[in-house]
């Protein structure tokens, strides 16, 4: 499977709110490789039955961040809210894709500096607007309540970084993809249950009740993190192109933390730690405290310009979370 390929379409799909494209095009490739598919009310699970009655579960988000159209004035412009953290300095003329009765193509306003006195600066997201470029026709198309996405196609940039708009968490899809093609044509040792969450983005959701359902007797959540950059603190981020970073936290499993230090080491596999004072602001969180509580870890792929429409991954990392995932599990899991 050509794990680039796989993530460019992944990201070229849509997941948010009701929009469920992302799920369906993750669906279609789980459906070859799984014995049994569904999906709840917060996500899709598939599952691989393995030698002993032992559920590990593999977590990733399908969800993005994205807006919701909150008002259409007079004049095509639309204001929107958050569904997500969205970084406010990063959307000034920057192009979406607005969800209406079809898909329209607009852009967050900017103001010429020929035109501005001073730097403009935005406080609050209900201050932009977004040009729709309909004038009048708007309403007819463009309703309060619609979507509003990043658009642009992923891109290949030097080396093997690529970028897009929903790298987080699609990247972490694209590796539980590729886990459950390397168990096509050979059983688990354990039970293999894939879970793509919803709503991660507002507030950790799908996770809950996929979860719950689930009832698996661990897991791992797969989720991207702060990849360096220039301005970034080196203890704030992990390094693009080191490999795969290792949750280590107080809300994560110790003996899963190091069982997946140990299968990198055992296994030749790039890695590096990713040490959190308390949670971890990932599935992770949610999943531990499911029902009287399930030993999770969590393994992330650094990115950078997170929450961006130009999100920024290597695909060497992406393939050190797959080789890690697929040796972990080949092992048992913390019990193997």
């Amino acid at each position: 499977m050509n794990v680039k390929d796989l993530i460019f379409e992944l990201t070229d799909s849509t997941g948010i709110g009701n929009i469920r494209d992302a799920a369906k095009t993750a669906a279609k490739y789980f459906a070859g490789f799984c014995e049994m598919t569904y999906t709840d009310n917060r996500g899709f699970i598939a599952k691989i039955k393995g030698e002993r009655d032992y559920t590990l579960a593999l977590e990733a988000h399908i969800d993005q961040i994205g807006f919701t159209v909150t008002s259409v004035d007079e004049n095509g412009f639309l204001t929107v809210a958050a569904c997500g953290g969205i970084d406010l300095r990063a959307l000034p003329a920057r192009q979406v894709v607005i969800h209406g009765k079809k898909e329209v193509r607009g852009v967050f306003c900017s103001t010429p500096p020929h035109l501005s006195e001073k730097d403009v600066t935005f406080e609050k997201i209900g201050d932009m607007k977004i040009d729709s470029c309909l004038g009048k026709a708007a309403k007819d198309v463009i309703s309060a309540g619609d979507y509003v996405t990043f658009t642009g196609k992923p891109f290949a940039l030097s080396g093997d970084r690529v970028c897009s708009k929903s790298l987080d968490d699609r990247a972490g899809v694209a590796v539980l993809i590729e886990v459950a093609n390397r168990f096509k044509n050979e059983k688990p040792p354990v039970n293999l249950a894939f879970c793509l969450s919803d709503m991660e983005e507002i507030g950790l959701r799908g996770a809950k009740t996929s979860a719950f359902a689930l009832s698996p007797d661990e897991a791992v959540a797969v989720d991207v993190s702060f990849g360096d950059g220039p301005d970034i603190k080196p203890d704030k981020c992990g390094k693009t192109g080191r490999g795969a970073m290792i949750g280590i936290s107080p809300v994560l499993s110790k003996q899963i933390s190091d069982k997946l230090i140990k299968t990198a080491k055992d296994n030749g596999i790039l890695y590096q730690t990713e040490i959190m004072g308390d949670s971890t602001g990932t599935d992770a969180d949610v999943i531990s405290v499911t029902k009287s509580g399930v030993k999770t870890g969590l393994v992330s792929i650094p990115l950078r310009n997170m929450h961006t429409d130009c999100e920024t991954v290597s695909l060497s990392d992406v393939k050190s979370v797959c080789d890690l995932l697929y040796s972990y599990v080949k092992g048992g899991g913390v019990n193997g």
